[in-house]
């Protein structure tokens, strides 16, 4: 069996459309027995009380998710930068939960300050689900607070932040915290079971592997307002700003490289090259990110990853993660092996299981049980991988692991207020900057 910090499942759906069917799974289990740090925590009767630091749609569907994985934990606090989305949050939750949520109007934070708050309103455990910009500060303000973490993927949005990710994963195991990853592909017994199998050589020695993240827009655009400042402009859209999100090989394709990293046992890349630009999405309503990406990643034995993601509408949408080895190849999608004739030599036909309540469930019993579950290195290593590709992509530039992993590129504002400037501006045309490569710099 997998170690409990390489266990991970993840079906497709999102944490978002989680929401729209979630009643069918109001019976979710309870996890695990027992202490929480110093304190005791029998599972159904002692209770764990639980903070949301992000209100949107993916942390309404955290917060249902391991309010449903424990039947003893108790919603007490939510913190977001806007007041109307903690409101239509907590509405959403009181209706699916109401059992499990009492968020007195004193443990209602709003603001860029308001996680702080939170972690002092007396939780146990902390969902964090912000733009991935802040995941960082977040995590490590939570370790240092000495709270269990659930972290959505990914974690950082430069080098810098994935460095002190890495610090506070370390701090969390010598206080024996839990930090559970969203990255849930992780815990998927299908997954688990054929990863488990490559490891143990069925597929021969890899020599390539192929993932691909080809979709439409995945997220909502909102038009600016002329009340906004430029920040609550670019909050509310932060999707569509590196600083904030990554760009989306970041925030969305670092599932499938977390599935290569995972097949590769850990193993990083020792440097990568590619190309990718903003062909289709160039309307500054949509920022600056780019639209697609093409990465080629290369290991110390010559294995290749080749890595791509596109978001243009009206384009193919395919989803793919194979492993080609000497003994034939292993569609990770499928959880099947096919030999070098083409014929199935093994699928997967065992138990199944929900990714939204089986990373929660894992988090809860580690909390119950003492016996913490880690997985900050794993997550803040795929980040990584994502960022490698994006320095890549908008510079040119052949780039090493050990070259990004040390960039000294910090994507932060001055300051975190609503009349502070963003690290990037529009002109006067109202267009933003867009990374060229050839020109951009690799910092």
């Amino acid at each position: 069996m997998l170690k409990p910090e390489n266990r991970g499942r993840c079906f497709g759906s999102s944490r978002r459309l989680f929401l729209k069917s979630s009643a069918a799974w109001l019976g979710a289990a309870t996890a695990g027995s027992l202490a929480v740090g110093r304190s005791v925590h029998a599972a159904g009767s002692d209770t764990l009380k639980v903070g949301l630091v992000g209100c949107g749609g993916r942390g309404t569907g955290a917060a249902v998710q391991a309010l449903m994985a424990d039947e003893g934990a108790r919603l007490v606090a939510m913190a977001d930068a806007f007041p109307e989305r903690l409101a239509g949050s907590l509405a959403r939750l009181t209706k699916m939960r109401p059992k499990q949520v009492a968020v007195d109007e004193d443990h209602r934070f709003v603001g860029f300050d308001a996680y702080r708050k939170l972690l002092a309103a007396g939780v146990d455990v902390v969902l964090l689900a912000t733009p991935p910009h802040f995941r960082p500060m977040h995590l490590a303000a939570c370790v240092a607070a000495g709270k269990h973490v659930f972290a959505e993927k990914p974690v950082a949005v430069d080098a810098a932040g994935v460095r002190a990710v890495l610090d506070a994963t370390e701090e969390a195991s010598r206080k024996k915290l839990s930090i559970v990853s969203g990255l849930c592909r992780r815990y998927d017994p299908a997954l688990q079971a054929t990863i488990e199998r490559i490891h143990d050589g069925a597929a021969g020695q890899i020599v390539a592997l192929e993932v691909l993240r080809l979709t439409g827009n995945v997220s909502k655009q909102f038009d600016r307002q002329p009340q906004w400042t430029e920040m609550e402009h670019q909050m509310r859209n932060w999707y569509f700003f590196t600083w904030l999100s990554g760009d989306h090989n970041v925030e969305q394709h670092v599932h499938e490289l977390d599935v290569a990293a995972w097949a590769m046992q850990g193993e990083m890349p020792v440097k990568a090259w590619g190309t990718g630009g903003r062909q289709a999405r160039t309307d500054p309503k949509y920022g600056h990110i780019f639209d697609h990406h093409a990465v080629v990643y290369e290991y110390a034995n010559g294995t290749r990853l080749y890595a791509c993601t596109r978001q243009q509408v009206g384009s193919s949408r395919k989803r793919t993660d194979l492993i080609f080895g000497t003994k034939g190849r292993c569609d990770l999608r499928a959880c099947q092996f096919e030999g070098h004739d083409g014929k199935a030599s093994w699928h997967y036909e065992g138990p199944k299981g929900n990714k939204f309540e089986i990373e929660h469930q894992e988090l809860f019993g580690s909390i119950r049980s003492g016996r913490p579950i880690n997985n900050g290195r794993y997550m803040a290593e795929a980040t990584m991988m994502a960022l490698l590709g994006r320095m890549v992509t908008y510079t040119g530039q052949e780039i090493t692991w050990d070259q990004a992993l040390n960039s000294k590129e910090v994507l932060a504002p001055e300051k975190y207020a609503w009349d502070a400037k963003p690290p990037i501006l529009p002109d006067e045309d109202g267009r933003y900057p867009v990374a060229i490569p050839g020109v951009t710099q690799f910092r």
